[in-house]
């Protein structure tokens, strides 16, 4: 799957480049929702991050000429997003840094479709829960991660932090969840050890 986004991602890059502005609707499409929960978690104001996404976009359309150039587009959208944030911080608020243990994020979601996958809606709820109840940093990284698709390293540069911390970040995250499956599952679905 991840090898036809980066195709089709390739194909927006070259359309851009020949300006259409439907490449440029469809790239907003699919990744608008994302950048808005990054600028929402460093700025904490939705309108504001509204426009922080929509001067990302603008940007990228000023520069679509060079945009076939990029290597990483998604990268690329992200950095562009965590760096507009932080200047309107530092111009705004005169903070020089965000704190990364006071983001807020928007409450995670699983989408009812994911329902037949699990063992059950209650389960989904409590997966929910768990990862809504995760500590901001912990949350934005498995948000980043698994529903945003970076990679760990990729994660790691934008937040300025190490691998290591995001490793052990999404260990927190992860025996959170597997904790929340285990307890959940009815006796017959658990494999015993022999």
């Amino acid at each position: 799957m991840k090898l036809q986004i980066n195709a089709n991602i390739l194909q927006l890059q070259a359309e851009l480049a020949a300006g259409s502005q439907l490449a440029l609707k469809q790239l907003y499409d699919a990744f608008g929702e994302r950048l808005l929960h990054l600028a929402f978690a460093i700025i904490h104001n939705k309108s504001l991050a509204e426009e922080i996404v929509a001067d990302v976009f603008i940007r990228v359309w000023q520069k679509r000429e060079r945009i076939a150039g990029i290597e990483n587009l998604i990268w690329y959208l992200y950095v562009a997003t965590k760096h507009i944030s932080l200047n309107y911080l530092r111009k705004e608020r005169r903070q020089k840094h965000f704190d990364i243990d006071s983001v807020i994020l928007p409450y995670y979601v699983i989408e009812p479709s994911a329902v037949n996958n699990l063992a059950g809606a209650e389960l989904l709820k409590q997966v929910t829960k768990v990862i809504n109840n995760l500590p901001p940093r912990c949350r934005l990284i498995f948000k980043l991660i698994k529903e945003d698709g970076l990679s760990h390293k990729e994660v790691a540069r934008l937040l300025n932090l190490s691998i290591k911390t995001v490793e052990s970040q999404m260990g927190i995250a992860l025996k959170k969840l597997y904790a929340t499956i285990q307890v959940n599952m009815p006796p017959h679905a658990v494999k015993q050890k022999r």
